[in-house]
């Protein structure tokens, strides 16, 4: 089981931050450009024409993890992120390059990625 990774985008400038402990005060957020902060709810099912929902395949005791996505100066995965209960790994991309990272193999994490124009995907990891 793997807890869920929290990410807020700013409507206005684009920031984006990962939320470690979300605010439990009533009526508070995380702020930027003197607005609220908007959570990305990530997706989990292909609704459009290019591939967005990390893939892998395991490996021994690692997963390569793909997306068979465009990497353009414009349109790209900036990051691919595995999530389990007790840890978080991360790997950056730049445009040009593939969006194919390795981690170790842990049942039930789950893997995000981030497209700059169609936000955040996600999958179980079986």
């Amino acid at each position: 089981m793997s807890k869920e990774l929290i990410i807020k985008k700013c409507q206005n400038c684009g920031a984006i931050v990962k939320v470690i402990e979300e605010c439990k005060c009533e009526g508070c957020g995380i702020k930027c450009c003197g607005e609220e902060m908007k959570l990305l709810v990530p997706n989990s099912v292909e609704a459009v024409v290019e591939k967005h929902v990390p893939t892998y395949q395991i490996e021994g005791d690692k997963i390569i993890v793909r997306v068979n996505h465009v990497m353009e100066e414009d349109h790209y995965i900036e990051w691919i992120n595995l999530v389990t209960d007790k840890k978080e790994c991360t790997k950056y991309f730049k445009s040009g390059e593939m969006a194919e990272t390795h981690f170790k193999y842990t049942p039930g994490a789950t893997l995000y990625a981030y497209c700059n124009k169609h936000g955040l995907w996600k999958a179980e990891v079986n």
